[in-house]
């Protein structure tokens, strides 16, 4: 999780923004979380 949050961080997400949307589409999606890797997710 810390990893998740700082590679987040670097690459300029908004933390809890990003975390929710992560949550959000796992929700979803629980078998494709490639899209969800913070420089693969939009700009949130």
């Amino acid at each position: 999780m810390y990893r998740l949050i700082e590679t987040a961080k670097a690459n300029g997400q908004l933390i809890d923004s990003y975390l929710q949307y992560c949550l959000t589409e796992l929700a979803k999606k629980p078998d494709d979380v490639e899209y969800l890797l913070p420089w693969n997710a939009k700009s949130i």
